[in-house]
């Protein structure tokens, strides 16, 4: 089976796009969360980023 990019249903804080990030890269979620807050205080594109790839993204089963 090939590794998927998907939201993650049991690591997730808001809608899982982090966790599902995190999973397909194999690193901790908390690092990909502090990578998001730190893009949206920086400006509006890590706040727009994660509300597409929150619509985008597949959930995982």
């Amino acid at each position: 089976m090939t590794n998927r990019l998907t939201r993650s249903s049991s690591d997730s804080m808001i809608a899982g796009v982090c966790g599902g990030i995190a999973h397909y890269a194999g690193i901790d979620p908390t690092i990909v969360r502090v990578a998001f807050v730190a893009a949206t205080v920086m400006g509006f594109s890590g706040l727009f980023a994660y509300i597409i790839l929150a619509i985008v993204m597949p959930k995982d089963q």
